[in-house]
């Protein structure tokens, strides 16, 4: 429980915080700093992505050493939020064809 909201905090340190932000809000940052943060702070790989309509990708971000995972929301305008995290990830294996 402890690593998901170190994660959590890590990356609210890490990106510039709205004047009048909350705990509650959406972690939004520009995708490029995002990324950077989740690959070089957090050690996090993408793990799949997909389109969730044509302006908007949502991506899986995973922190193997821990089983952290991040979903990210990216948009056409070049933002991307965090919309939703927890822990203990676990992979599909896929099978031999």
């Amino acid at each position: 429980m402890f690593s998901r909201y170190g994660l959590f905090f890590s990356i609210c340190l890490a990106l510039p915080a709205p004047a009048q932000a909350q705990m509650s809000d959406v972690i939004c940052d520009d995708s490029l700093r995002m990324v950077q943060t989740l690959k070089e702070k957090q050690g996090a790989k993408r793990q799949g992505m997909g389109l969730r309509d044509p302006e908007t990708m949502l991506e899986v971000w995973v922190t193997a050493r821990n089983g952290d995972w991040v979903i990210l929301q990216n948009y056409a305008n070049g933002t991307s939020c965090i919309v939703a995290m927890g822990e203990h990830w676990e992979g599909a294996k896929a099978n031999p064809a």
